[in-house]
Protein backbone atom coordinates (compact mmCIF):
# COMPACT_ATOMS: atom_id res chain seq x y z
CA UNK A 1 0.00 0.00 0.00
CA UNK A 2 0.99 3.69 0.05
CA UNK A 3 1.08 5.80 3.21
CA UNK A 4 1.87 9.47 3.79
CA UNK A 5 3.94 10.33 6.87
CA UNK A 6 3.66 14.08 7.48
CA UNK A 7 5.17 14.25 10.97
CA UNK A 8 7.81 16.69 9.72
CA UNK A 9 5.27 19.02 8.09
CA UNK A 10 3.77 20.38 11.30
CA UNK A 11 4.81 23.03 13.80
CA UNK A 12 5.91 23.27 16.53
CA UNK A 13 7.76 19.98 15.98
CA UNK A 14 9.28 21.56 12.88
CA UNK A 15 9.81 25.29 13.05
CA UNK A 16 8.48 26.74 9.83
CA UNK A 17 5.96 23.95 9.35
CA UNK A 18 2.19 24.20 9.10
CA UNK A 19 0.85 25.66 12.34
CA UNK A 20 -1.38 23.48 14.50
CA UNK A 21 -4.15 26.05 14.25
CA UNK A 22 -3.99 25.99 10.44
CA UNK A 23 -3.88 22.20 10.30
CA UNK A 24 -6.88 22.09 12.61
CA UNK A 25 -8.77 23.96 9.91
CA UNK A 26 -7.61 21.45 7.31
CA UNK A 27 -10.62 19.19 7.80
CA UNK A 28 -12.99 22.04 6.96
CA UNK A 29 -10.92 23.09 3.95
CA UNK A 30 -10.77 19.52 2.71
CA UNK A 31 -14.53 19.14 3.10
CA UNK A 32 -15.03 22.07 0.76
CA UNK A 33 -12.50 20.62 -1.68
CA UNK A 34 -14.29 17.27 -1.55
CA UNK A 35 -17.52 19.01 -2.49
CA UNK A 36 -15.91 20.63 -5.53
CA UNK A 37 -14.27 17.32 -6.42
CA UNK A 38 -17.65 15.57 -6.41
CA UNK A 39 -19.24 18.35 -8.43
CA UNK A 40 -16.59 17.87 -11.09
CA UNK A 41 -17.04 14.10 -11.02
CA UNK A 42 -20.83 14.43 -11.35
CA UNK A 43 -20.28 16.81 -14.26
CA UNK A 44 -18.26 14.03 -15.95
CA UNK A 45 -15.05 16.05 -15.89
CA UNK A 46 -12.86 13.57 -14.02
CA UNK A 47 -12.60 10.79 -16.56
CA UNK A 48 -9.21 9.72 -15.22
CA UNK A 49 -11.04 8.19 -12.23
CA UNK A 50 -13.00 5.87 -14.52
CA UNK A 51 -10.16 4.77 -16.77
CA UNK A 52 -8.74 2.03 -14.48
CA UNK A 53 -12.07 0.16 -14.45
CA UNK A 54 -12.74 0.54 -18.19
CA UNK A 55 -12.01 -2.98 -19.44
CA UNK A 56 -12.91 -2.16 -23.04
CA UNK A 57 -10.48 0.76 -23.11
CA UNK A 58 -7.72 -1.40 -21.63
CA UNK A 59 -8.43 -4.08 -24.23
CA UNK A 60 -7.75 -1.61 -27.05
CA UNK A 61 -4.09 -1.60 -25.97
CA UNK A 62 -3.69 -5.26 -25.03
CA UNK A 63 -5.44 -6.49 -28.20
CA UNK A 64 -3.13 -4.34 -30.32
CA UNK A 65 -0.11 -5.79 -28.52
CA UNK A 66 -1.34 -9.35 -29.12
CA UNK A 67 -1.85 -8.68 -32.83
CA UNK A 68 1.60 -7.15 -33.29
CA UNK A 69 3.72 -9.26 -30.89
CA UNK A 70 7.13 -9.91 -32.36
CA UNK A 71 6.79 -7.46 -35.27
CA UNK A 72 8.75 -4.55 -33.83
CA UNK A 73 12.22 -4.02 -32.40
CA UNK A 74 11.60 -0.33 -31.65
CA UNK A 75 8.54 1.61 -30.53
CA UNK A 76 8.71 5.39 -30.85
CA UNK A 77 6.24 7.68 -29.08
CA UNK A 78 5.65 10.96 -30.88
CA UNK A 79 4.19 13.25 -28.24
CA UNK A 80 4.86 16.08 -25.84
CA UNK A 81 3.87 17.00 -22.28
CA UNK A 82 1.52 14.45 -20.78
CA UNK A 83 1.76 12.33 -23.91
CA UNK A 84 5.47 11.82 -23.28
CA UNK A 85 6.18 12.17 -19.56
CA UNK A 86 3.85 9.35 -18.53
CA UNK A 87 5.32 6.70 -20.85
CA UNK A 88 8.84 7.75 -19.83
CA UNK A 89 7.99 7.46 -16.12
CA UNK A 90 6.43 4.01 -16.63
CA UNK A 91 9.40 2.70 -18.60
CA UNK A 92 11.90 3.93 -16.02
CA UNK A 93 9.89 2.64 -13.07
CA UNK A 94 8.79 -0.76 -14.34
CA UNK A 95 11.39 -2.02 -16.79
CA UNK A 96 15.01 -2.93 -16.16
CA UNK A 97 17.49 -0.04 -15.92
CA UNK A 98 18.82 1.13 -19.30
CA UNK A 99 16.05 -0.80 -21.03
CA UNK A 100 16.91 0.40 -24.52
CA UNK A 101 20.55 -0.68 -24.16
CA UNK A 102 19.72 -4.29 -23.28
CA UNK A 103 19.85 -7.01 -25.88
CA UNK A 104 16.62 -8.64 -27.04
CA UNK A 105 16.92 -11.60 -24.67
CA UNK A 106 17.36 -9.36 -21.65
CA UNK A 107 14.28 -7.44 -22.83
CA UNK A 108 12.25 -10.67 -22.99
CA UNK A 109 12.07 -10.13 -26.77
CA UNK A 110 10.13 -6.92 -26.19
CA UNK A 111 10.89 -3.76 -28.20
CA UNK A 112 12.91 -0.78 -27.12
CA UNK A 113 10.84 2.30 -26.25
CA UNK A 114 11.90 5.75 -27.43
CA UNK A 115 9.98 8.94 -26.62
CA UNK A 116 10.50 11.94 -28.88
CA UNK A 117 9.22 14.71 -26.64
CA UNK A 118 10.80 17.65 -28.43
CA UNK A 119 11.42 18.97 -31.93
CA UNK A 120 15.21 19.11 -31.78
CA UNK A 121 16.16 18.03 -35.31
CA UNK A 122 19.49 16.57 -34.21
CA UNK A 123 17.77 14.16 -31.81
CA UNK A 124 15.06 13.13 -34.25
CA UNK A 125 17.41 12.70 -37.20
CA UNK A 126 19.81 10.64 -35.10
CA UNK A 127 17.08 8.25 -33.97
CA UNK A 128 15.55 7.84 -37.42
CA UNK A 129 18.96 7.21 -38.94
CA UNK A 130 19.62 4.20 -36.73
CA UNK A 131 16.17 2.61 -36.72
CA UNK A 132 15.24 -0.22 -39.02
CA UNK A 133 11.99 1.27 -40.27
CA UNK A 134 10.62 -2.11 -41.29
CA UNK A 135 10.83 -3.16 -37.61
CA UNK A 136 9.64 0.12 -36.07
CA UNK A 137 6.26 1.28 -34.76
CA UNK A 138 5.41 4.95 -34.26
CA UNK A 139 2.73 5.92 -31.73
CA UNK A 140 1.33 9.34 -32.61
CA UNK A 141 -0.29 10.73 -29.46
CA UNK A 142 -2.39 13.86 -29.74
CA UNK A 143 -5.96 14.20 -28.51
CA UNK A 144 -6.76 17.04 -30.87
CA UNK A 145 -4.51 16.02 -33.71
CA UNK A 146 -3.43 19.64 -33.80
CA UNK A 147 -0.41 19.67 -31.49
CA UNK A 148 2.17 21.43 -33.64
CA UNK A 149 5.21 19.58 -32.27
CA UNK A 150 3.66 16.12 -32.54
CA UNK A 151 2.16 16.73 -35.95
CA UNK A 152 5.49 17.99 -37.26
CA UNK A 153 7.13 14.78 -36.03
CA UNK A 154 4.35 12.74 -37.62
CA UNK A 155 4.82 14.42 -41.01
CA UNK A 156 8.55 13.71 -40.93
CA UNK A 157 7.95 10.05 -40.10
CA UNK A 158 5.11 9.65 -42.59
CA UNK A 159 7.23 11.02 -45.42
CA UNK A 160 10.08 8.69 -44.44
CA UNK A 161 7.75 5.69 -44.54
CA UNK A 162 6.35 6.70 -47.92
CA UNK A 163 9.85 7.25 -49.29
CA UNK A 164 10.73 3.68 -48.25
CA UNK A 165 7.42 2.42 -49.70
CA UNK A 166 6.17 1.13 -46.35
CA UNK A 167 2.44 1.07 -45.61
CA UNK A 168 1.52 3.61 -42.93
CA UNK A 169 -1.04 1.24 -41.39
CA UNK A 170 1.72 -1.25 -40.61
CA UNK A 171 3.99 1.21 -38.79
CA UNK A 172 1.71 3.87 -37.28
CA UNK A 173 -0.88 3.85 -34.53
CA UNK A 174 -2.80 6.92 -33.43
CA UNK A 175 -3.84 7.64 -29.83
CA UNK A 176 -6.41 10.39 -30.04
CA UNK A 177 -9.97 11.55 -29.37
CA UNK A 178 -12.59 8.90 -30.22
CA UNK A 179 -14.40 11.13 -32.71
CA UNK A 180 -12.87 14.60 -33.06
CA UNK A 181 -9.62 16.02 -34.33
CA UNK A 182 -7.38 15.68 -37.35
CA UNK A 183 -6.14 12.14 -36.77
CA UNK A 184 -9.47 10.26 -36.87
CA UNK A 185 -10.21 11.03 -40.54
CA UNK A 186 -6.63 10.07 -41.43
CA UNK A 187 -6.99 6.80 -39.54
CA UNK A 188 -10.22 5.95 -41.35
CA UNK A 189 -8.90 6.96 -44.75
CA UNK A 190 -5.58 5.10 -44.51
CA UNK A 191 -6.58 2.15 -42.31
CA UNK A 192 -4.27 3.23 -39.49
CA UNK A 193 -5.13 1.73 -36.06
CA UNK A 194 -6.46 4.35 -33.65
CA UNK A 195 -6.92 4.03 -29.89
CA UNK A 196 -9.04 6.30 -27.72
CA UNK A 197 -8.25 9.05 -25.28
CA UNK A 198 -11.62 9.49 -23.53
CA UNK A 199 -13.09 12.96 -24.19
CA UNK A 200 -13.16 13.75 -20.45
CA UNK A 201 -9.50 12.86 -19.86
CA UNK A 202 -6.98 15.69 -20.24
CA UNK A 203 -3.44 15.17 -21.43
CA UNK A 204 -1.62 15.40 -18.10
CA UNK A 205 -4.22 13.06 -16.52
CA UNK A 206 -4.07 10.53 -19.38
CA UNK A 207 -1.21 8.22 -18.38
CA UNK A 208 -3.57 5.36 -17.45
CA UNK A 209 -5.40 5.58 -20.78
CA UNK A 210 -3.82 4.21 -23.99
CA UNK A 211 -1.48 7.22 -23.83
CA UNK A 212 0.59 5.35 -21.25
CA UNK A 213 -0.95 1.89 -21.30
CA UNK A 214 -0.20 1.13 -24.97
CA UNK A 215 3.55 1.81 -24.78
CA UNK A 216 3.70 0.11 -21.39
CA UNK A 217 1.98 -3.02 -22.69
CA UNK A 218 4.22 -3.13 -25.77
CA UNK A 219 7.32 -3.37 -23.57
CA UNK A 220 5.81 -6.02 -21.32
CA UNK A 221 4.62 -4.07 -18.28
CA UNK A 222 1.73 -5.73 -16.44
CA UNK A 223 -0.86 -3.10 -17.25
CA UNK A 224 -3.66 -5.01 -15.52
CA UNK A 225 -1.83 -4.67 -12.19
CA UNK A 226 -1.02 -1.04 -12.97
CA UNK A 227 -4.72 -0.31 -13.39
CA UNK A 228 -5.69 -2.37 -10.35
CA UNK A 229 -3.46 -0.25 -8.13
CA UNK A 230 -4.84 2.93 -9.65
CA UNK A 231 -8.42 1.76 -9.18
CA UNK A 232 -7.85 0.97 -5.50
CA UNK A 233 -6.24 4.34 -4.86
CA UNK A 234 -9.06 5.98 -6.78
CA UNK A 235 -11.51 4.52 -4.28
CA UNK A 236 -9.39 5.68 -1.32
CA UNK A 237 -8.89 9.08 -2.91
CA UNK A 238 -12.60 9.90 -2.84
CA UNK A 239 -13.10 9.19 0.86
CA UNK A 240 -14.24 12.07 3.06
CA UNK A 241 -11.98 11.32 6.02
CA UNK A 242 -8.75 13.30 5.72
CA UNK A 243 -7.15 10.85 8.14
CA UNK A 244 -7.34 7.97 5.66
CA UNK A 245 -7.08 9.82 2.36
CA UNK A 246 -3.41 10.39 1.44
CA UNK A 247 -4.32 12.35 -1.70
CA UNK A 248 -6.44 14.75 0.33
CA UNK A 249 -3.82 15.09 3.05
CA UNK A 250 -1.05 15.74 0.51
CA UNK A 251 -3.06 18.47 -1.24
CA UNK A 252 -4.24 20.13 1.97
CA UNK A 253 -0.78 20.17 3.55
CA UNK A 254 0.86 21.58 0.43
CA UNK A 255 -1.82 24.25 0.13
CA UNK A 256 -1.45 25.29 3.77
CA UNK A 257 2.33 25.27 3.56
CA UNK A 258 2.15 27.55 0.51
CA UNK A 259 -0.55 29.98 1.61
CA UNK A 260 0.04 30.08 5.38
CA UNK A 261 3.72 29.24 5.85
CA UNK A 262 5.25 30.78 2.73
CA UNK A 263 6.41 27.46 1.23
CA UNK A 264 5.80 28.26 -2.42
CA UNK A 265 8.07 25.57 -3.91
CA UNK A 266 7.08 21.90 -3.65
CA UNK A 267 9.90 19.41 -4.17
CA UNK A 268 9.22 15.75 -5.00
CA UNK A 269 12.33 13.70 -4.21
CA UNK A 270 12.25 9.93 -4.72
CA UNK A 271 15.13 7.96 -3.23
CA UNK A 272 15.09 5.35 -5.96
CA UNK A 273 16.40 5.57 -9.52
CA UNK A 274 13.33 3.76 -10.81
CA UNK A 275 11.13 6.68 -9.74
CA UNK A 276 13.36 9.53 -10.94
CA UNK A 277 11.12 10.28 -13.93
CA UNK A 278 8.02 10.19 -11.72
CA UNK A 279 9.23 13.54 -10.41
CA UNK A 280 9.23 15.07 -13.90
CA UNK A 281 5.73 13.70 -14.52
CA UNK A 282 4.57 15.26 -11.22
CA UNK A 283 6.13 18.62 -12.10
CA UNK A 284 3.95 18.95 -15.20
CA UNK A 285 0.85 17.69 -13.38
CA UNK A 286 1.22 20.15 -10.49
CA UNK A 287 2.49 23.14 -12.51
CA UNK A 288 0.10 23.09 -15.47
CA UNK A 289 -2.89 22.33 -13.25
CA UNK A 290 -2.37 24.87 -10.45
CA UNK A 291 -0.47 27.83 -11.88
CA UNK A 292 -3.56 29.84 -12.75
CA UNK A 293 -5.68 32.92 -12.15
CA UNK A 294 -8.21 32.31 -9.37
CA UNK A 295 -11.79 31.89 -10.55
CA UNK A 296 -12.84 34.45 -7.93
CA UNK A 297 -10.74 37.47 -7.17
CA UNK A 298 -8.57 37.20 -10.30
CA UNK A 299 -5.44 36.64 -8.25
CA UNK A 300 -2.45 34.78 -9.70
CA UNK A 301 -1.76 31.68 -7.62
CA UNK A 302 0.00 28.36 -7.75
CA UNK A 303 3.02 26.62 -6.20
CA UNK A 304 6.17 25.87 -8.16
CA UNK A 305 6.97 22.14 -8.32
CA UNK A 306 10.54 20.90 -8.48
CA UNK A 307 11.92 17.43 -9.06
CA UNK A 308 14.95 16.02 -7.26
CA UNK A 309 16.56 12.59 -6.78
CA UNK A 310 18.11 11.13 -3.69
CA UNK A 311 20.92 10.65 -3.01
CA UNK A 312 22.17 12.40 -6.18
CA UNK A 313 20.71 15.78 -5.31
CA UNK A 314 22.03 15.72 -1.77
CA UNK A 315 25.18 16.92 -3.51
CA UNK A 316 23.51 19.66 -5.53
CA UNK A 317 20.10 20.88 -4.38
CA UNK A 318 19.93 19.92 -0.69
CA UNK A 319 22.33 22.71 0.28
CA UNK A 320 19.73 25.12 -1.09
CA UNK A 321 16.88 23.27 0.61
CA UNK A 322 18.74 23.39 3.92
CA UNK A 323 20.14 26.92 4.06
CA UNK A 324 18.59 28.80 1.15
CA UNK A 325 15.27 30.66 1.27
CA UNK A 326 12.79 28.92 3.59
CA UNK A 327 10.20 28.68 0.84
CA UNK A 328 10.07 24.94 0.15
CA UNK A 329 8.48 21.70 1.22
CA UNK A 330 10.14 18.41 0.33
CA UNK A 331 8.18 15.21 -0.24
CA UNK A 332 10.39 12.14 -0.20
CA UNK A 333 9.35 8.84 -1.77
CA UNK A 334 10.67 5.85 0.12
CA UNK A 335 10.71 2.18 -0.88
CA UNK A 336 11.78 -0.69 1.43
CA UNK A 337 15.05 -2.43 0.67
CA UNK A 338 14.77 -5.79 -1.06
CA UNK A 339 17.57 -8.04 0.18
CA UNK A 340 17.72 -10.04 -3.04
CA UNK A 341 18.33 -6.85 -5.02
CA UNK A 342 20.70 -5.23 -2.54
CA UNK A 343 24.48 -5.10 -2.89
CA UNK A 344 26.62 -5.70 0.22
CA UNK A 345 29.52 -3.35 0.86
CA UNK A 346 32.76 -5.30 1.44
CA UNK A 347 34.63 -4.71 4.69
CA UNK A 348 37.91 -3.56 3.14
CA UNK A 349 40.52 -1.03 4.31
CA UNK A 350 39.66 -1.41 7.98
CA UNK A 351 42.61 0.79 8.87
CA UNK A 352 41.11 3.81 7.09
CA UNK A 353 38.41 5.43 9.18
CA UNK A 354 36.73 7.07 6.18
CA UNK A 355 36.12 3.64 4.62
CA UNK A 356 35.98 1.17 7.50
CA UNK A 357 32.54 2.21 8.79
CA UNK A 358 30.87 1.34 5.47
CA UNK A 359 31.90 -2.30 5.49
CA UNK A 360 29.19 -4.73 6.55
CA UNK A 361 26.38 -2.47 5.38
CA UNK A 362 24.75 -2.48 1.93
CA UNK A 363 24.12 0.05 -0.81
CA UNK A 364 20.37 0.00 -0.24
CA UNK A 365 20.82 0.41 3.50
CA UNK A 366 23.07 3.45 3.04
CA UNK A 367 20.63 4.99 0.56
CA UNK A 368 17.71 4.60 2.95
CA UNK A 369 19.72 5.94 5.89
CA UNK A 370 20.68 8.97 3.81
CA UNK A 371 17.00 9.64 3.06
CA UNK A 372 16.11 9.48 6.74
CA UNK A 373 19.11 11.60 7.66
CA UNK A 374 18.20 14.25 5.08
CA UNK A 375 14.58 14.37 6.28
CA UNK A 376 15.77 14.71 9.88
CA UNK A 377 18.31 17.40 9.04
CA UNK A 378 15.71 19.42 7.15
CA UNK A 379 13.29 19.13 10.05
CA UNK A 380 15.97 20.18 12.52
CA UNK A 381 16.59 23.31 10.43
CA UNK A 382 12.90 24.14 10.33
CA UNK A 383 12.35 22.93 6.76
CA UNK A 384 9.04 20.99 6.50
CA UNK A 385 8.98 17.66 4.71
CA UNK A 386 6.90 14.51 4.41
CA UNK A 387 7.33 11.02 3.02
CA UNK A 388 5.24 8.94 0.63
CA UNK A 389 5.97 5.35 1.63
CA UNK A 390 5.56 2.69 -1.08
CA UNK A 391 5.72 -0.99 -0.21
CA UNK A 392 7.40 -1.70 -3.56
CA UNK A 393 8.12 -0.31 -7.01
CA UNK A 394 5.85 -2.58 -9.02
CA UNK A 395 2.93 -2.01 -11.40
CA UNK A 396 0.31 -1.98 -8.62
CA UNK A 397 2.10 0.63 -6.52
CA UNK A 398 3.13 2.79 -9.49
CA UNK A 399 -0.47 2.90 -10.68
CA UNK A 400 -1.63 3.76 -7.17
CA UNK A 401 1.00 6.53 -6.83
CA UNK A 402 -0.05 8.15 -10.11
CA UNK A 403 -3.71 8.07 -9.13
CA UNK A 404 -2.90 9.50 -5.70
CA UNK A 405 -1.11 12.48 -7.24
CA UNK A 406 -3.85 13.01 -9.83
CA UNK A 407 -6.54 13.08 -7.15
CA UNK A 408 -4.39 15.39 -5.03
CA UNK A 409 -4.12 17.77 -7.96
CA UNK A 410 -7.91 18.06 -8.28
CA UNK A 411 -8.22 18.75 -4.54
CA UNK A 412 -5.46 21.35 -4.75
CA UNK A 413 -7.29 23.02 -7.62
CA UNK A 414 -10.36 23.37 -5.43
CA UNK A 415 -8.29 24.73 -2.56
CA UNK A 416 -6.62 27.34 -4.77
CA UNK A 417 -9.94 28.12 -6.49
CA UNK A 418 -8.60 27.38 -9.97
CA UNK A 419 -9.68 25.02 -12.72
CA UNK A 420 -7.03 22.27 -12.63
CA UNK A 421 -8.22 20.80 -15.92
CA UNK A 422 -7.40 23.61 -18.36
CA UNK A 423 -4.22 25.40 -19.42
CA UNK A 424 -5.13 28.82 -20.81
CA UNK A 425 -1.67 30.19 -20.09
CA UNK A 426 -0.09 28.22 -22.94
CA UNK A 427 -2.66 29.13 -25.57
CA UNK A 428 -1.29 32.53 -26.58
CA UNK A 429 2.14 31.06 -27.27
CA UNK A 430 0.48 28.37 -29.42
CA UNK A 431 -1.44 31.01 -31.37
CA UNK A 432 1.72 33.05 -32.00
CA UNK A 433 3.43 29.87 -33.21
CA UNK A 434 0.59 29.17 -35.62
CA UNK A 435 0.75 32.76 -36.85
CA UNK A 436 4.47 32.66 -37.58
CA UNK A 437 4.14 29.30 -39.34
CA UNK A 438 1.35 30.60 -41.55
CA UNK A 439 -1.56 28.54 -40.27
CA UNK A 440 -4.71 29.68 -42.03
CA UNK A 441 -6.88 30.25 -38.95
CA UNK A 442 -4.32 32.35 -37.04
CA UNK A 443 -5.02 35.79 -38.51
CA UNK A 444 -5.98 37.38 -35.19
CA UNK A 445 -2.84 36.07 -33.51
CA UNK A 446 -0.78 37.27 -36.45
CA UNK A 447 -2.11 40.80 -36.05
CA UNK A 448 -1.41 40.74 -32.32
CA UNK A 449 2.10 39.39 -32.91
CA UNK A 450 2.85 42.24 -35.27
CA UNK A 451 2.07 44.79 -32.52
CA UNK A 452 4.78 43.43 -30.22
CA UNK A 453 8.04 45.40 -29.81
CA UNK A 454 10.74 44.44 -32.30
CA UNK A 455 14.27 43.58 -31.09
CA UNK A 456 16.23 46.78 -30.44
CA UNK A 457 19.96 46.65 -31.30
CA UNK A 458 20.68 49.04 -28.42
CA UNK A 459 19.66 46.35 -25.97
CA UNK A 460 21.86 43.59 -27.34
CA UNK A 461 25.30 42.81 -25.94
Amino acid sequence: MIHLDFTNMLAPAVKGGVAKSDWAKGTRLFAKARKVFEQRREANELGFLEVPDDAALHAQSTDFVKRTRGKFDDVVVLGIGGSALGPIALRTALRKPNWNLLDAGEREMRPRLHVLDNLDPATIAALLSRLKLERALFIVTSKSGGTAETMAQYLVVRERLEREKMAARDHLVFVTDPAKGALRPLAQKDGIPALDIPPNVGGRFSVLSPVGILPAALIGIDTAKLLQGAAEMGRIGVTDDLGVNPAGAFATLQFLADTKAGKHIHVLMPYNDALRDMAAWFVQLWAESLGKVMQKGRKNVGPTPLGALGATDQHSQVQLFMEGPADKTVTFISVPRRDKEDVPIPALHKDIAELAYLGGHSLGEVLDIERRATAGALARRGRPNMTLELDAVDPWHVGALMMLLECATIYAGALYDVNPLDQPGVELGKQFTYAMLGRADADAARREWETLPKPNPKFRV
